[in-house]
Order: C-alpha cells, then structure tokens, then sequence
C-alpha cells in the first residue's frame, strides 16, 4: 500500500503549481518541521512552483524558519495537511476553496477530509513520514529542510525515548544523516536550551502539582501565574515531558489559561495508561500516551480529571 500511495503523493505535487501546506493549530516542532521541511523539499525539486506553508507563527519555534503569508488561495492549488487527524484542528484554511487535498499524518485516525490520506500510526512522526516519503520518491532533500525534520522527529520521540521510535525510525535517521550531512549535535541547542524564566516556572509547577493515590498528577495555572512568571499559555505544554520519571506519576496533566486565544490548554502525558480515547471524551484526541484537549474554563477540567484518575487507577490495578 505504501508504496502505492508514495507515488500517488508524488505525482499530485508534480501536477500543481500551487501548493498550501498547513498543519495543526498550537503547532509544535514535529507540526513544523513537517510542514516547513516539505515546502522547501518541493521547492528544491521543483523551482519554479509556488508553495507556502501556513498557521499562526509560534516564536518559541522560530528558529525551525520562516511561515508564508497567503493572501489568496487560488482555486487550482493543492493543499497538503500534515501532522493533523481531525479537519477542525487544521490551522487557517478552508478546506473547500481548493482543487485538491492530501493529508500525511501519524496520529490514530480520527475522519477523512481529504482527497487522499496517508495515515502511518506506526510512526514516530509526520517528520519521520516526510523523510520516508522523500526517499521513495525523486523529491529531493536540502540540508536546512533535513534539520528541520530531524528536529521534528527528535521532539516528538523525545530523543528516541518514546514507545513509537521503532527500529525504522532509527533506520530512516541513519539514512539521513549519511545522505545530508547534518550536525545533529549543533540542533540540540535550539531544541533544548531554554531562558531562566522556564527553569523558575518549571519549579511552580513541580512544588503545585496536585496527585492522587492512583498516581495522576495535575496542575491549573491561571493567567495571573502566567505573567508572574513572564511565560507564555504555550510554556506549560513545552514542559510536559519533564515529569516523564517521576516514580509515583503514571498519568499527568497541565492545564492553563490562555487568555489571547480565550481557550483553555489541555496536555496530557502517560508512561502507560492509554489516555487517547479519554481525551477524545472531551473533543480532544492525540496518540495513546500524548493527548491535548481544550476547555473554556478551568472548572470545566475536573470531569476529565476524574475520568484520567480512574484511567491510572484500572493501570495501577492491573499493574500490580
């Protein structure tokens, strides 16, 4: 099947000569690197196309590269949707307005909304299925769209810990790296390094963490605890993966107030029980051990907070 449907996704981007790009909304690294690896991937094999990858810039993430600005959208142009399963998620386009569709993502399926899908949930990432993609096909790499696909890839297993990172993941790095000639080393910083601000918030969060003898653990930051700290709404959800090996935790969550945005942050972190489908509840979703969700107010997280306490309670149970 795969290979069918590289050269299907292929021969779609040699046939248009626009081509949107867009990803999920609160993008991450893997969203993208994705996104912006494959924009400069199409235009390196084929210059004299136009492609812009889309969505509200993320400044944390600035350093992955630039986003286009589309002021029209031509009714001839082919839309890619990458890293997004479900259409209400995809960040600043109407789906309608264009000639064709194709999504590649490697979340567990949620609905169809485009022409043709790629869906690989045996994927570490969008950015491992980019890289997979290019090399069946006579799409050609740069060296700057690599880096941003291997950060990509390297966020979204967190280092290659994750459960997913299987041993094509490895595979595909290795291929990679000998044919781009990337500095992995050099990359880290940028995915890594973060200001003093964060280290300080990180240790609010820690000392407020709220949990239960299941071994749930949660934490509700408001707006005020926000600007005492001079963070932003997105800061929580680039912590998460810190409480990862703590021994009492199985299940945790941080939910915050974002006020520019009138939502409510949900993420959602496990070492083991399947928390996918408990977000899913809530008109959330994501894989089985990442998951987001988002709210209108903070009251509204306590149902959910006691659905993911029951969710550790039956792992806890079968665990021991």
């Amino acid at each position: 099947m795969f290979s069918n449907v590289y050269k299907k996704i292929y021969n779609k981007i040699k046939k248009y000569d626009n081509i949107v790009i867009a990803r999920h909304i609160g993008a991450d690294p893997d969203a993208l690197g994705s996104q912006m690896g494959l924009r400069d991937i199409i235009l390196n094999t084929f210059p004299q196309k136009k492609v812009y990858a889309i969505g509200v810039p993320s400044s944390k993430f600035k350093y992955l590269g630039y986003l286009d600005k589309l002021d029209n959208v031509k009714s001839s142009s082919l839309l890619i949707v990458v890293d997004t399963p479900d259409l209400k998620r995809v960040d600043g386009i109407n789906i309608s307005e264009f000639a064709d569709s194709i999504k590649i993502d490697h979340h567990p399926f949620i609905e169809k909304f485009c022409n043709l899908e790629w869906i690989d949930e045996n994927a570490s990432s969008s950015s491992q299925m980019i890289i997979k993609l290019v090399f069946n096909t006579k799409l050609k790499f740069t060296r700057e769209a690599s880096e941003k696909l291997y950060i990509g890839l390297v966020s979204d297993t967190n280092r290659f810990m994750f459960s997913y990172t299987s041993p094509e993941t490895f595979e595909l790095v290795s291929k990679l790296i000998k044919k781009t000639n990337i500095n992995i080393t050099s990359l880290y910083d940028n995915l890594y390094l973060r200001p003093y601000k964060e280290v300080k918030f990180q240790g609010y969060i820690e000392n407020n963490l709220m949990i239960t003898e299941n071994g749930f653990a949660y934490v509700k930051i408001n707006n005020d605890i926000i600007k005492e700290y001079s963070v932003d709404a997105a800061t929580p959800g680039n912590l998460i993966n810190n409480l990862n090996f703590i021994e009492e935790i199985y299940a945790w969550a941080f939910f915050t107030e974002d006020i520019k945005n009138n939502t409510i942050r949900g993420s959602i972190r496990s070492r083991g029980p399947i928390i996918n489908d408990v977000a899913f509840k809530y008109n959330g979703g994501g894989h089985m051990y990442a998951s987001g969700v988002r709210f209108n107010s903070l009251d509204e997280c306590d149902s959910l907070i006691e659905d993911l306490d029951k969710r550790c309670k039956e792992y806890k149970e079968n665990v021991e």
